[in-house]
């Protein structure tokens, strides 16, 4: 299965720049999980990046894993399985929700079993974006090469079960899309190389374009049924707090500037899926925004914050900078991350996801009902 992908950069290299960029630069207890009534989905496909790969990147040439404990601390056996938090993902919240499976597999995994494929597999990559330039930097599967995976897949189901029953079960598929944060916090802002001849502006247009193109794949691969996720409050992640405030140990506030190109770039984004929805619907096609950025907000600085005792540094460390190999087994980690908003200094808990899972019920409904 991991024909699909080649590494672009040595290794050593690639590691280098990673480190340099975490390090010199800029128990959960979640309820019990609802259960769809009269489900019609019959598979959930994931593209995208750390906030969506539940463990592809275990099987790749780079530094930005997570399969080792910590990470994992609360999943199924304490299993660190490249899921970066302590327990499950949104996605794998949604998949159970609407009864095709408990958690969604990462697609490279070799040792899945022909009914793990059928009901869905994730083809996303930690540290990749919609820039092509962003996965390069840790040596991860870029969108085309998901895509492409993705295509390798459907050959394969056509050959196990004929064109017209693939064709079916891709309609009837979920898919979901999560990406661009890095693009911007670990590309864009932490390197020179894209700010020399984009502005914020023309950046998150050029995202946009990445973005639809994406969309434009998928549907004509068979996709119509497709959940484009926005970017969270930036500024809030604790690793750009660090990096960006005066004093990181006093002053933990979110960094609006950051935030406000999220905002910007949501927008402009609903206003993309709007016009493509108009453009393709007639065939059938149904995509929606998903909002995570007010869910995550509200659990940070809305009166969501009550519910956490931490809102502004990760369980994992220091929380203030530690991520990927930067919090691994000899890291102090906070005794319940439920009481967390963040499990390390990028990725949020398994009660955060859970959270922003249950936010996005009206909409997962109404994709089942149709």
């Amino acid at each position: 299965m991991g024909s699909c992908y080649k590494p672009s950069l040595p290794l050593v290299l690639l590691q280098f720049i990673l480190c340099l960029l975490l390090v010199c630069t800029s128990d959960a207890e979640v309820s019990e999980k609802p259960r769809a009534l009269n489900n019609t989905i019959s598979a959930v496909f994931v593209f995208g990046d750390s906030t969506v790969d539940p463990g592809n990147n275990n099987y790749l040439p780079t530094a930005f894993k997570g399969n080792f404990a910590p990470y994992g601390r609360d999943f199924t056996n304490r299993n660190p399985t490249g899921r970066f938090t302590n327990g499950r993902l949104t996605t794998d919240f949604i998949a159970s929700y609407v009864g095709v499976k408990n958690s969604v597999p990462p697609y490279l995994d070799s040792r899945l079993s022909s009914e793990e494929l059928m009901t869905g597999v994730s083809f996303a990559s930690a540290g990749s974006g919609f820039d092509p330039l962003t996965p390069r930097i840790p040596n991860v599967m870029d969108i085309q090469k998901q895509l492409e995976c993705f295509r390798a897949y459907k050959q394969k189901l056509e050959s196990a079960t004929g064109k017209q029953r693939t064709e079916d079960h891709i309609k009837k598929a979920l898919f979901i899309i999560s990406a661009g944060t890095n693009d911007f916090v670990i590309n864009y802002f932490a390197l020179p190389f894209r700010r020399k001849n984009y502005s914020v502006f023309t950046y998150q247009k050029f995202i946009l374009h990445k973005a639809k193109e994406l969309l434009q794949a998928l549907h004509d691969e068979g996709a119509r049924k497709i959940l484009m996720v926005g970017l969270p409050p930036m500024g809030c992640l604790p690793i750009v707090i660090t990096l960006s405030s005066n004093n990181a140990i006093l002053s933990r506030d979110c960094i609006e500037a950051y935030s406000i190109v999220a905002r910007d770039y949501n927008l402009m984004l609903q206003n993309e899926l709007n016009f493509m929805q108009q453009s393709l619907g007639h065939a059938g096609t149904r995509i929606n925004y998903i909002d995570i950025y007010g869910p995550i907000e509200y659990m940070i600085q809305g009166p969501g914050k009550f519910d956490f005792d931490e809102v502004s540094s990760g369980c994992c460390g220091t929380g203030y900078l530690e991520a990927a190999f930067l919090c691994n087994p000899d890291s102090y980690v906070c005794p319940d991350a439920s009481t967390y908003v963040f499990w390390d200094s990028i990725h949020p808990t398994e009660k955060t996801y859970y959270n922003v899972f249950k936010s996005l019920l009206p909409i997962i409904d109404s994709f089942i009902r149709e």
